[in-house]
């Protein structure tokens, strides 16, 4: 007994699963996230695109910024600590990337230094030097001293 396929399928794939088949792909264009994403004070991290990005927004610049490397990747640089949603889209506004992005410490030392209402950065390694981040007061720093 011979099988053939009729005019409703192709290459044995019904119509409709070829059309969820292709719905899933294009979907898959956007780059997918687990979670946010952690990057640290003063370092970065890069992002590969599958299609060529044309706007990219970052809804909170003090936290991190992103610089455009080439059409298909996008550099993420954490400036304060806290966190914001980084945001890329294509010429046609289909989403590249979305994400979470915290900014922290990193996994070299830091530390505050508190004078009253000034805060100054201190990047430690085997001793701690001032970094060029000092907060005239203590609304514009991100995190309030412990007592």
């Amino acid at each position: 007994m011979s099988h053939t396929f009729g005019p409703m399928t192709l290459y044995g794939i019904r119509p409709a699963a070829l059309i969820a088949l292709v719905a899933l792909a294009v979907a898959g264009s956007a780059q997918a996230q687990s979670g946010p994403m952690s990057v640290g004070i003063d370092r970065s991290q890069r992002i590969s695109l599958r299609s060529a990005v044309s706007s990219v927004i970052v809804n909170n610049p003090q936290i991190a910024d992103v610089t455009v490397v080439d059409a298909n990747t996008l550099v993420i640089q954490g400036k304060g600590y806290g966190q914001t949603e980084i945001l890329a889209v294509d010429g046609i506004g289909r989403i590249l990337f979305q994400n979470q992005i915290v900014v922290s410490g990193g996994q070299s030392g830091s530390l505050r230094v508190w004078r009253g209402g000034q805060a100054t950065e201190m990047a430690c390694a085997a001793t701690c030097s001032p970094s060029l981040r000092v907060y005239e007061n203590a609304a514009a720093a991100t995190s309030a001293p412990t007592p």
